[in-house]
């Protein structure tokens, strides 16, 4: 079963959200009215209504989501542009007011490793796509793109970055998204890119 959490501004949206997930199967484990509180970790993804986010440090609190779980931002003021989340770690962006059926699919995008934009967003054409360094890749995430070039498996980078192979599927659908590729021969290529463009020490 699908498990989420909720950081959502309107107990009556809220009401309705958590009513749409039940239905389709997906169980809202954790409810939050604050980015400061905790992200309950049975989650498999947080919904992030941008409404319930500090003007000052939205994008803070999206990216220190996103060091523990897959993001997806509901939009409803349209107060930054959509690229602006995904730039600080957000997998996926939808508009708050979209279908049920369709910020349920969307959802589950997101916890596959697959990015979201918001319907009648245009995307880019990978030849329009930012150079991988540009992409406010975390640390993790560069050491994981890093291993990731030298052809090793998930299992390797696990043992060598000390972690386990779970977080390292995590991190890989996470830099996925960012760089907008959708299988492991293109991330390989941009893994291996990234590391002929990286500037020498």
């Amino acid at each position: 079963m699908l498990r989420v959490d909720a950081l959502i501004s309107s107990p009556v949206y809220l009401v309705g959200l958590i009513q749409i997930l039940s239905d389709e199967g997906i169980a809202v484990v954790s409810t939050r009215q604050s980015p400061t509180e905790q992200i309950s970790w049975l989650a498999h993804a947080a919904l992030i209504d941008d409404d319930a986010l500090g003007a000052t440090h939205g994008l803070d609190d999206i990216a220190e989501a996103a060091r523990t779980t897959a993001v997806l931002v509901l939009l409803s003021s349209w107060s930054l542009p959509a690229e602006e989340y995904l730039r600080a770690g957000a997998i996926g962006v939808v508009h708050k007011h979209q279908s049920g059926k369709s910020l349920v699919a969307a959802l589950r995008t997101v916890t596959a490793g697959a990015q979201v934009l918001p319907e009648g967003h245009a995307t880019k054409s990978p030849a329009e796509r930012h150079d991988p360094l540009a992409l406010n890749l975390s640390g993790r995430e560069e050491q994981v793109l890093s291993q990731i070039s030298r052809g090793l498996t998930h299992g390797q980078i696990a043992t060598r970055l000390g972690i386990s192979p779970h977080t390292v599927d995590t991190y890989v659908k996470r830099i996925r998204a960012k760089l907008g590729v959708g299988n492991k021969a293109e991330l390989t290529r941009v893994a291996l890119l990234s590391q002929l463009t990286k500037p020498a020490a």
